[in-house]
């Protein structure tokens, strides 16, 4: 797994240890603090790792990004732990626009193409 809390490039994620089928890197932002974390085969781990370092559930959401592709195809707002009727999230989504809207600032300020 790596952290990223500064910059890095889109090449970065292509040279990921545990991609899928299709490039997939899966990955979890803390909208809060501000940081994802990449390259584990499961989001559940990812989240593990964050909570760990101190961060909140309820600001951890699992994204997928699809480093050979660009624009709204790069980012797949796709996870189970996204699953949170509490703060009514009932899909694997991010159904609020707001915190999808977020994510995307985060990732644009941290995954440069």
């Amino acid at each position: 797994m790596k952290l990223i809390d500064k910059p890095t490039s889109k090449q970065e994620l292509k040279k990921m240890n545990v991609t899928l089928l299709g490039g997939l890197v899966k990955a979890v932002v803390d909208i809060k603090k501000e940081i994802i974390i990449i390259d584990a085969a499961m989001h559940a781990d990812e989240e593990r790792y964050l909570l760990d370092l101190g961060s909140n559930q309820d600001d951890l959401w699992g994204i997928n990004f699809y480093p050979n592709l660009a624009g709204d195809d790069f980012i797949e707002f796709d996870s189970m732990i996204n699953l949170r009727p509490r703060m009514n999230n009932f899909s694997r989504s991010v159904d609020d626009e707001n915190i999808r809207n977020k994510i995307k600032a985060i990732v644009n300020k941290l995954i440069k193409k």
